[in-house]
């Protein structure tokens, strides 16, 4: 009788819930495909390495190695054992039942029992991990604020009652093999669950079939309450990454696996580059960015429904981490709501529509009826939704008003942390921009103070609205002549590189240190290079990044054009934005260059013997930076080093200076702390929250460093301002901020000095 019954109530759980998995599948894939066109099939077998890298070795969970071993563990356990469920459906008609061919074979059984403990001993790390790092003890600290925390502990739950079930069972099956004389039943086949099964002996053959019906019943039960929970919950991102991240990886925008930083996207029109030459030709309904969460691309959508709300962009964030309101979580999780919430209204006719919209808007009061015109309540409501706009209170409220607050989108700095630390490949950045986009180019909807920095870059060239005849005024008094692309040289061929020097770099009075050190450096090591000078002007970065993609283009294809006709293919720049730009969005509008950054080619130079850095002195040298200082604290700035990979070659020359001791700061590397400079943030006033180049500064200060070294003069700004500010309220005053080239430069003299001596 018992039997029959979990028979019964197993097959009535099972149906019920394949049914309504199958239901919900289907019903994802509607959603994503109401997103725009994207291609991202390009080289499946590259794509389909990058997955099984990712997911086997786990590489995007490794920054945190013990949740990194214990999530493995219930990963794998997780699809592994499924085999022990299809064998607990066996065991309802027969105790005794086995998988054929593999049931009774060793090495089957052996992995099924790791996996089983592994899955145990896995969830119950996670647990303690979520608990002590819960925003009860935390708040705004913890990386799970704003996590949905009954999901989670449903996940857990089954995770663990499955894991324990599992070794149940095979301790049953142990002790149900000894009382029975079979001959399987012995350590070979039960090698870690056989002492289970001893608190079982002395139970008769008819309590022990019995025993293992019910665990293989409740087994079956938590496992299909599961999977209905998370059909009738598409939201429950923590559960659905299971499935959603193996897409979401494969279609990741790399094939090859690279983090989906450096370039931004251009803006797209169904699915196709906007060319700006035929602009004109546009549909008046096109969207330029994203207005709409349709507009965002079915890439993106999957983007949103994948995130697992671990909290690991949050913890990275600069701007959360300086009180404001930007939680690159919360914007996904915020988008995810509303695209499913959103998703009937979507779907219905456009008659439909205007039925149900026009019922909501004269409705006078009370509860609205579960549906109107066929479309539910809710649906509609939410497609009177804003996407970007004034929100009621916390702007993490679905029904506050809009979808996300333009507080939380100007916070961004596009560090890339988000994007950097996302073990399923959630393209943060992409999405902020793309409604920043809408918000420049559609609403005219942006901060007061880049007004100011669009009309200088359209009218002037450069962010500060400089003269474009002071860009050589860095090379006076330099003891020899800076050659002009264009003018002293006709064709770059004629020399190794040019340098590109950058509106900071020429305008800027402590960016100007740094451009004359790299220029005497590649003079000293016989490094030919050429300048444009008034020829060029700004790459357009800060205006991508605030989302004028119009005055991105005009930039940019201005600069290509000027940089083809001097013949240009290798170029030096000292600014990580201006690097990246270059290097990986010109090739967008036709432009193909050979870009690296100056440590980049200054370390070459030194690793050639072509620049020798000389030990210091105890006095001042004549570079104007100070000779005494014996540790250094690196800064890596965002474009260079998360955005392009770039963290070894600074080291490395920091290493080749004679008695420089490098002291890495704690968030250092991959990890590294935004100046707040990025995503123009550089032309924004920072009102909320504290700021986040003082963040930086007290932790570089708290090194005990002489120096802080950087490599972006967007950095040295922004941290020399915040040293500036702590050393007002009396923080030491022997500590500067210095480009790595100054302190090569410095080495390099003393070395001239002590030759001409």
């Amino acid at each position: 009788m018992l039997q029959v019954i979990a028979i019964v109530v197993a097959a009535f759980v099972t149906l019920t819930a394949v049914a309504l998995f199958v239901r919900t599948i289907a019903s994802f894939v509607t959603i994503f495909r109401l997103g725009q066109p994207a291609t991202r099939s390009d080289a499946p077998g590259t794509r389909t390495v990058t997955l099984v890298r990712e997911f086997l070795g786990h590489t995007r969970m490794a920054r945190k190695p013990v949740v990194a071993v214990a999530h493995w563990g219930v990963m794998l356990g997780f699809i592994l054992l499924t085999t022990t469920l299809a064998t607990a459906y066996g065991q309802l008609f027969d105790p005794h039942f086995a998988l054929p061919l593999i049931g009774h074979w060793p090495p089957y059984i052996w992995l099924a029992e790791l996996f089983g403990w592994f899955t145990v001993l896995g969830i119950i790390v996670l647990i303690a991990v979520r608990q002590r790092t819960h925003p009860r003890t935390l708040g705004r600290r913890s990386r799970f604020w704003g996590s949905t925390f009954w999901q989670a502990y449903v996940v857990e739950f089954v995770i663990l009652g499955v894991g324990i079930c599992i070794v149940l069972l095979r301790g049953l099956e142990s002790a149900l093999g000894r009382a029975t004389g079979a001959d399987w039943a012995d350590l070979v086949h039960f090698p870690t669950t056989s002492w289970v099964g001893r608190f079982f002996d002395g139970l008769s053959v008819g309590a022990l079939e019995n025993a293992i019906v019910v665990v293989a019943l409740v087994k079956i039960l938590i496992s299909m309450g599961w999977m209905i929970t998370v059909a009738v919950t598409p939201t429950m991102g923590v559960a659905w990454h299971r499935f959603l991240a193996f897409f979401n990886i494969w279609f990741k925008r790399h094939a090859d696996g690279r983090t989906s930083l450096a370039e931004l996207q251009p803006i797209t029109v169904k699915g196709e580059p906007l060319d700006f030459e035929q602009i004109e030709e546009l549909d008046e309904d096109a969207a330029l960015g994203v207005g709409k969460v349709e507009d965002f691309t079915w890439k993106g959508l999957l983007d949103f429904s994948t995130c697992t709300e671990c909290g690991r962009c949050q913890e990275q964030c600069p701007a959360w981490n300086t009180e404001k309101p930007l939680s690159p979580k919360m914007v996904v999780l915020n988008l995810r709501n509303h695209h499913h919430a959103k998703a009937p209204w979507l779907l219905a006719d456009e008659e439909h529509r205007e039925a149900a919209a026009g019922a909501l808007t004269g409705h006078a009061g009370g509860a609205l009826p579960a549906k109107l015109h066929g479309i539910p309540a809710g649906a509609v409501r939410e497609a009177q939704r804003e996407l970007v706009g004034a929100t009621e209170g916390d702007p993490t409220v679905p029904d506050g008003g809009a979808v996300i607050d333009p507080d939380v989108l100007w916070s961004c700095t596009t560090c890339g942390a988000c994007v950097e630390q996302c073990p399923v490949d959630i393209e943060h950045v992409d999405a902020i921009v793309d409604m920043r986009r809408y918000q420049t180019l559609i609403e005219s909807a942006f901060p007061s103070e880049l007004g100011g920095l669009f009309k200088n870059l359209e009218n002037k060239g450069n962010p500060w609205g400089m003269n474009a005849r002071l860009r050589m005024d860095w090379a006076k008094d330099l003891p020899f002549e800076v050659p002009m692309a264009g003018g002293d040289v006709e064709d770059l061929a004629e020399v190794d590189y040019l340098f590109w020097v950058g509106c900071a770099g020429a305008f800027e009075d402590r960016a100007k240190k740094t451009t004359r050190a790299v220029a005497e450096l590649l003079h000293t090591a016989g490094v030919s290079f050429a300048v444009l000078g008034d020829g060029e002007t700004c790459t357009g970065d800060p205006a991508r990044r605030a989302g004028n993609e119009f005055l991105f283009q005009m930039l940019a294809m201005q600069n290509v054009e000027v940089l083809k006709e001097v013949n240009a293919t290798k170029i030096v720049v000292t600014c990580a934005h201006c690097f990246n730009t270059i290097k990986n969005e010109y090739p967008q509008v036709g432009g193909q260059f050979e870009v690296v950054h100056h440590t980049q080619l200054l370390n070459k130079l030194v690793r050639e013997k072509r620049l020798t850095p000389v030990a210091r002195p105890d006095q001042a040298d004549t570079s104007g930076v100070a000779s005494t200082a014996a540790t250094v604290t690196y800064h890596d700035p965002c474009y260079l080093g998360r955005h392009n990979q770039v963290y070894a070659p600074p080291r490395e020359l920091l290493g080749a200076l004679p008695g420089v001791e490098l002291t890495e700061m704690p968030r250092h590397g991959e990890k590294s702390f935004c100046c707040g400079a990025g995503g123009a943030r550089m032309w924004m006033e920072e009102k909320l929250g504290t700021r986040i180049n003082l963040n930086r500064t007290e932790e570089a200060i708290a090194t005990g460093a002489d120096r802080i070294a950087i490599g972006c003069p967007f950095c040295r700004v922004m941290l020399s301002d915040g040293l500036t500010q702590k050393q007002s309220e009396g923080t030491r005053e022997d500590i500067e901020v210095v480009d790595v080239a100054q302190m090569l430069l410095a080495a390099v003299r003393r070395g001239e000095d002590a030759r001409q001596a």
